[in-house]
């Protein structure tokens, strides 16, 4: 169905923050030092936005992609509180290298927030990490853990399993522009049952896929995409011009090969996989 405008609408928000507290050298992301007059532009980005969700009389889902860290800006954490207390909203998470303290977690509905967290070697203790997660796992807040699969960091990744418990889902990204032989990718796989999906990209030209549908990506300005790596604009969440073009639609690329993309790629069968834990990346087990 063409121009819809009810129904669940799951959103990926990424506004101008770029700033992050990590250097990481495997990082994909270009990163700089926000100024104060950039951070003001990205609080009130996102603050407009939060309006706009708290606005709608339809389920959304929110998913916060931003480039650097959001969870360091006291904006994100309130956006996130916020979020999480409104009826129509099913689930609100971040992508986050769990720097910050998590007690604001406590301000939040458990039920509905989570977190999509990432462990980098070399950028922060182990231990420290490590408690972080136990924090979490004591106030109930949902969260994956996850971690770049470098080979210096697969001793690492292996700690992770081994002291996170069972329940917790820790999750294995391939390295940019790596291949894996199959021993190595058993090695990574015995971490993360899944790694298969992230090992190969995925070749996505003509697939079915929900982004452009009931899936969309949003930038600061509110510009509106089918998802963060197909350019071509659907129309503007604010002034509801997106809304006659969404629509079933297949994928225009080559190849997906992020897992915040291909999830939604209907042959992969990743919703059932991860049903109910898609945003914030936890499997249904």
């Amino acid at each position: 169905m063409t121009g819809q405008t009810t129904g669940h609408l799951t959103i990926l928000y990424r506004g101008p923050l770029a700033s992050c507290d990590y250097d990481c050298p495997y990082c994909p992301f270009a990163k700089r030092r926000d100024t104060p007059e950039q951070l003001r532009a990205d609080r009130a980005a996102l603050e407009r936005f939060a309006e706009w969700v708290a606005a709608q009389d339809h389920t959304v889902s929110v998913l916060f992609t931003p480039w650097g860290e959001g969870l360091v800006r006291s904006w994100y954490r309130r956006a996130l509180i916020e979020l999480s207390h409104l009826p129509h909203v099913e689930r609100v998470a971040i992508q986050t290298n769990l720097s910050h303290r998590v007690d604001w977690t406590a301000e939040a509905d458990p039920s509905t927030l989570a977190l999509w967290t990432t462990y980098h070697p070399g950028q922060v203790p182990y231990e420290r990490f490590l408690a972080k997660c136990g924090d979490l796992n004591a106030r109930g807040i949902r969260f994956s853990v996850g971690i770049v699969g470098q080979p210096e960091h697969l001793a690492a990744a292996q700690n992770l399993r081994a002291d996170l418990p069972p329940d917790t889902y820790v999750w294995v990204n391939a390295a940019e522009g790596r291949t894996y032989t199959d021993a190595e990718a058993a090695g990574w796989t015995a971490i993360d049952p899944l790694f298969s999906f992230s090992r190969h990209p995925h070749a996505s030209r003509g697939q079915a896929c929900r982004t452009g549908d009931t899936v969309i990506s949003v930038d600061g300005e509110g510009t509106v995409r089918r998802c963060h790596f197909v350019p071509a604009v659907l129309g503007n969440l604010y002034d509801g011009s997106f809304r006659p073009a969404l629509a079933p639609r297949p994928c225009p690329l080559d190849v997906c090969d992020c897992h915040i993309g291909y999830v939604h790629l209907e042959p992969l069968g990743l919703y059932d996989v991860f049903a109910g834990g898609v945003l914030e990346r936890i499997p249904h087990l």
